[in-house]
């Protein structure tokens, strides 16, 4: 015998009632009424969601006029023949194992596949989730099998339903602006969660982290946070995305359960820096990536690999350590220097003490204050997005419009591969003839559409070839008002002939100023005047194509040279 309870949204029937149903044995079966289903209707619109021993049925509404419904929560597991409507609005959960999806199909699949799977495959969502629109199919021959996105679909010879999925579009409303502008950071709080630091630390350390997040300024325009738990496996509590105000932050950290188990830091640093950050997850381009590792004692595994991970996608590691080893423990610690090599730099700044956890309030502002120097994030610090690109493009009569529009292509090309923002890589423009005409400079455009829009919408001048006169007027007029950019400078001169006035000089010049020369010649340019205006070494900063359609291959060429340039001088 089972327990059968029927669940409604409102009224008397919002009693849950349980009576003991014959045949159901070690069973409860739950079932939904919506508010505003009527008792006729009820039995047409039954949904299994979930029979995994238990079984949840959803009496969901009818589809008309919901567009802005709730979607219902499903499991990695619940399959197309579990909704028995022609539409419906689901929210899948994150993290499920791709490699235990069930899919039949492609772009159509069979009722009895997996609809977070079938979504995951089409590209609809990512690992972390989110909400999917199912519509049923009529049955059809032959699903195909493909890999994709993860998933490997199967074939299926014939299935008597199927169905789709597409992205659940949600009602646009305008966001309101909220949180610490002054401090825009992606961070992770890594908290430990193992038996080192037990139940009442553990509760300490929730505290502490709540009241650094308090302080950062959470919102829209500020910091987004999530947590990390480090023990015996590493699990995500919450993403950036999940949160955008203090209030809902601090209510998730409340809710985080101690999981116990060894302290494997490292482990779970490594986990955070390949799969915490990410566009699924709430990632923002141009934005610092910080993961905060908390550490009671010492760490079970090795943190050193994990930091240089770290650094590799580009993640400012912090370790806040507290507690450190008394002299009778250092024995059973794996590196005593674990700090200095996890840490995104060496220099002090990324790492951080306290004796304990108890009064821990005097230390929240001052790591407040590091996570938020945004200048000091240098793990944060890519070719794509702390660099200044300024392009000199030669508009003289010879290049004609149609192979200037080549030209805009080409820039175009480079300039969408950087992440533009306020705060990351930005891009100017001058178009020279005898004369030259700042298109845009620096600091005119802080998106990546708008920049690529206004390149697409450059005039072509037409006119003679003074390319020494336009590199002086790029480096004065581009160039200075951002003398104190810390970005790497770099100009990229495209011409397609001779220079009638000098370019040694002016190039020369540009060097001195710390800019990085990198000179395109297309047809007629000649090599000693590409090879004087580029920078050292002349062979990977000068190229050469006979016709400008041979632009393109030299993108890449550029970016390369740029990221090449950038790392070395990190160095």
């Amino acid at each position: 015998m089972g327990n059968f309870m029927i669940k409604s949204d409102s009224g008397k029937e919002g009693q849950a009632i349980s009576r003991k149903f014959s045949g159901l044995e070690d069973q409860e079966t739950i079932v939904h009424i919506s508010a505003n289903s009527s008792r006729s209707t009820m039995s047409a619109a039954w949904i299994p969601v979930l029979c995994l021993g238990a079984c949840m049925l959803l009496l969901l509404p009818e589809p008309a006029g919901s567009e802005g419904a709730v979607p219902i929560a499903i499991t990695c597991f619940t399959r197309g023949l579990d909704i028995r409507k022609e539409k419906a609005d689901v929210l899948c959960p994150g993290d499920c194992p791709l490699e235990e999806f069930s899919v039949f199909g492609n772009i159509v699949y069979a009722s009895v596949s997996s609809i977070c799977g079938a979504a995951v495959h089409r590209g609809v969502i990512g690992s972390s989730g989110g909400p999917v629109r199912v519509y049923s199919l009529p049955g059809r021959e032959n699903y195909s099998s493909v890999d994709a996105n993860g998933v490997q679909s199967q074939t299926l010879s014939r299935w008597s339903a199927s169905f789709t999925v597409t992205s659940k579009r949600l009602k646009k409303t305008p966001i309101k602006k909220t949180g610490n502008k002054d401090c825009k950071a992606d961070i992770a709080f890594l908290i430990d969660g193992s038996f080192n630091i037990g139940q009442r630390r553990f509760n300490l350390q929730k505290n502490f982290v709540g009241k650094v997040a308090l302080m950062l300024g959470i919102g829209t325009e500020g910091p987004h946070v999530g947590l990390v738990q480090a023990s015996e496996h590493p699990k995500i509590e919450f993403y950036l995305k999940n949160f955008t105000s203090a209030k809902d932050v601090l209510f998730a950290i409340k809710e985080v359960g101690f999981r116990g188990g060894n302290s494997n830091t490292g482990k779970a640093l490594k986990h955070t820096a390949q799969k915490f950050f990410t566009a699924d997850t709430g990632v923002r381009k141009g934005i610092p990536k910080v993961v905060v590792v908390f550490i009671d004692g010492w760490p079970s595994d090795d943190i050193e690999e994990a930091g240089i991970v770290a650094r590799e996608f580009g993640v400012n590691v912090f370790i806040v350590s507290v507690a450190k080893p008394i002299p009778e423990e250092l024995g059973m610690v794996q590196d005593v220097a674990f700090v200095d090599k996890a840490v995104c730099r060496n220099n002090g700044f990324f790492s951080y003490h306290m004796p304990n956890w108890f009064g821990t309030t005097k230390y929240v502002k001052p790591l407040v204050q590091k996570l938020c120097s945004h200048e000091q994030m240098m793990c944060s610090k890519t070719c794509y997005n702390s660099v200044n690109i300024a392009f000199l493009i030669d508009g003289s009569s010879s290049v004609g419009d149609n192979n200037f529009q080549l030209m805009l292509e080409f820039v175009s090309n480079i300039a969408k591969t950087f992440e533009i923002s306020d705060i990351g890589a930005k891009i100017a423009a001058v178009q020279f003839t005898y004369d030259q005409h700042t298109e845009f400079s620096f600091t005119d455009y802080n998106t990546k559409e708008n920049v690529l829009a206004v390149i697409r919408n450059i005039r072509y001048m037409s006119g003679g070839t003074a390319t020494g006169d336009a590199i002086s007027f790029t480096v004065r007029n581009v160039f200075g008002p951002i003398r104190d950019s810390p970005n790497k400078n770099f100009l990229v001169i495209v011409t397609d002939g001779q220079s009638y006035d000098d370019v040694r000089g002016p190039a020369a010049a540009a060097h001195d100023a710390g800019i990085t020369i990198f000179s395109v010649g297309v047809a007629w340019a000649p090599l000693d005047d590409l090879k004087d205006m580029a920078s050292k070494p002349k062979e990977s900063h000068a190229f050469f194509t006979r016709e400008f359609t041979g632009l393109e291959p030299i993108v890449s060429d550029v970016i390369r040279g740029i990221c090449r340039d950038f790392l070395e001088s990190q160095q």
